[in-house]
């Protein structure tokens, strides 16, 4: 501030003196008499210590040259108004003797303005040149909306600015006009195309096509196909509401497989959300896996009175730890099963949690098909503990994180994640504690997941492996998921079934296409893409309903409600359990057979007592 101050005060003192005298000469025709010589130099001393105080409580030499505003032109014509008036008034009652022209005093105003005005402004423009000079490319800006003009803005003064050379916006009345001096292209009018994007980048030269990050995903695939093969790169540009959210950083990004599948973004209820985790004790299970370690990045963010970590893996538990370690709240990492029955009731002894959030699963469907006793252990066992427990230390909620896959299972994985859902049901029956199931298909780019799976056969040079031509499923990305998740727990009542919208599913061989044209390759010519049949377990398709639950009904923007099947006595639902429990000891082929019998029979019983509670009474 003080080398500012040195540079700035000599040039400020020079402008309102040069402004003062001239004001006088404009006044009198450049014949300026004696008597008005001698006003002058008595009163400019007192003018410029008005100016100069002005200045200090405007805060004009605060603000910085390079980034002048509308805003701080605006402080400008305040401060020379104000400054002219209390000049006027200390003159008047100082001068008694001699004549001040009230004129002198309106030029004076009109000049200064003028003059640091062009100060100002000239500065900026030297600065932006100079940055042009060196900026990292030309960008076309798909979209003219206010988010659009003011990245633009913000992307051509920062630190890797950027050429925006137009806007491309799809409404009519955008041709011919000007946004700040860059002219906007209309995609179309009357319906009929004028903008052919290829080669408009071409005329304009550039490099970049910029997609605002609230852009459908269809309209991004689009572009990347569009340009592929050429020297146009899409990138992503952060809305001005993602920077607020802190969802990305002011910086223009490669699309990435996340944009592509992008819907736009849920309304949150984030009073609901805040009253749901401030000033809670939080535990979440799973706290190290892709869901589980979201849920404790978002419930961080929340300001709760603690969060509990569990995950029996000792590394993955750490490396969230370490992600979470400057935050404000008291953090107690546990590692240990959801299955060890004495771990579990000590940490619910020492750290008395009132919310729930048990996101602990083996999830891996081919894996889970070779080992059926560890999902059933893991799976039904962790969430039977864990409901007992909440129970037991009066939780207040309790949040199942289940999966598509738990519809009509066709795999052990889904198989055990229902028998979850319907202990859970069954002891919402004489339990105080608000439980829920939150239902939800394929979360992207998770741990194991087939986005990994696609990126490490790419960086090999191919082929990918897709099972077959028409499997498909829905994704989610991460932080969606979980911001849903948290909503649904605010929401949902107890025994409730809530099911997030994930859109249309997307099928898997489309997928393995776009990852293809984001690596910068093209199919088939560098990377082929082979079929290798269906593995044990797959559905081509899944559903987020069953039959009976097609009645769901939208609580949310992206959550439905569906009725719940509740069994007919928690002792029917002890009972199969206790044969899961003893087929543990048994084959592998013992433990599928029993989970299918436990399966059939649970289901069949859910939908006999729903019957029953559908029936009219009798007269």
């Amino acid at each position: 501030m003080r080398n500012r101050l040195a540079a700035i005060l000599p040039t400020y003192a020079a402008v309102y003196s040069l402004c003062f005298l001239a004001a006088f000469l404009l006044r009198f025709d450049f014949r300026l008499p004696e008597i008005y010589q001698q006003v002058a130099l008595i009163s400019l001393p007192l003018v410029l210590s008005i100016k100069f105080t002005v200045c200090m409580v405007t805060g004009e030499w605060k603000r910085t040259f390079r980034y002048t505003t509308v805003t701080d032109l605006f402080s400008l014509i305040a401060g020379v108004v104000v400054a002219a008036g209390a000049s006027y008034l200390l003159l008047s009652t100082l001068l008694t003797g001699l004549p001040l022209p009230r004129s002198v005093l309106v030029l004076d105003a009109m000049l200064t303005l003028f003059a640091v005005g062009l100060l100002r402004v000239g500065i900026r423009v030297v600065s932006e040149g100079a940055k042009r000079a060196g900026d990292d490319g030309r960008a076309l800006i798909m979209g003219a909306d206010p988010d659009a003009v003011g990245i633009a803005r913000s992307l051509q003064s920062g630190s890797r600015p950027f050429r925006v050379v137009g806007f491309v916006d799809d409404c009519p009345r955008a041709r011919n006009t000007l946004i700040a001096g860059i002219p906007v292209f209309p995609l179309a009018i009357d319906g009929e195309p004028v903008a052919d994007l290829k080669s408009l980048a071409r005329r304009r030269q550039a490099d970049f096509v910029l997609v605002p990050s609230t852009v459908e995903g269809d309209t991004v695939r689009e572009l990347i196909r569009l340009f592929a093969g050429t020297s146009v790169r899409v990138q992503v540009m952060p809305t001005v509401g993602d920077l607020l959210t802190q969802r990305d950083r002011l910086n223009v990004r490669d699309v990435t497989i996340a944009d592509l599948l992008r819907r736009e973004p849920a309304q949150l209820d984030r009073e609901a959300i805040d009253e749901l985790i401030t000033d809670r004790r939080v535990l979440v299970t799973g706290a190290a896996g892709s869901i589980g370690s979201e849920l404790c990045r978002q419930i961080a963010a929340l300001s709760p009175e603690s969060l509990v970590l569990v995950d029996h893996s000792e590394t993955g538990l750490f490396l969230v730890e370490q992600e979470l370690i400057d935050c404000t709240i008291p953090l107690h990492p546990v590692v240990c099963s959801v299955v060890d029955e004495r771990a579990m009731t000590q940490v619910m002894i020492e750290h008395r949690p009132h919310l729930v959030f048990h996101a602990a699963a083996y999830k891996h469907v081919p894996l889970m098909e070779h080992n059926p006793q560890a999902a059933i252990a893991n799976n039904v066992g962790g969430t039977r503990l864990m409901v007992d427990l909440s129970n037991r230390f009066g939780v207040d909620g309790f949040v199942l994180i289940s999966t598509d896959k738990a519809v009509d299972p066709s795999s052990i994985m889904g198989a055990t994640k229902l028998v979850s859902e319907k202990y859970l049901q069954a002891a919402t029956i004489d339990s105080l504690t608000r439980m829920m199931i939150v239902r939800f298909g394929n979360v992207l780019d998770s741990a194991g997941s087939v986005v990994p799976t696609f990126r490490r056969q790419i960086v090999a040079g191919g082929p990918l492996t897709v099972t077959h031509p028409d499997m498909e499923r829905f994704f989610m990305t991460i932080p969606e998921a979980v911001q849903l998740v948290l909503q649904a727990g605010a929401i949902g009542e107890t025994g409730d079934v809530l099911i997030l919208d994930m859109g249309e599913p997307v099928k898997i061989v489309d997928l393995a296409r776009d990852m293809i044209e984001l690596s910068g390759l093209k199919y088939p010519d560098d990377i082929d893409i082979v079929f290798s049949g269906t593995r044990p377990g797959e559905k081509l398709t899944e559903t987020l309903f069953y039959q009976r639950e097609h009645g769901a009904r939208k609580i949310h923007e992206q959550i439905y409600r569906a009725p719940g099947m509740i069994p007919s006595s928690r002792e029917r639902i002890e009972s199969e359990l206790t044969r899961l429990d003893q087929a543990l000891g048994g084959t592998r082929s013992e433990a599928i057979e029993t989970l299918r019998a436990v399966v059939a029979a649970l289901v069949t019983d859910s939908e006999s007592v729903a019957d029953d509670q559908s029936m009219p009474a009798a007269a």
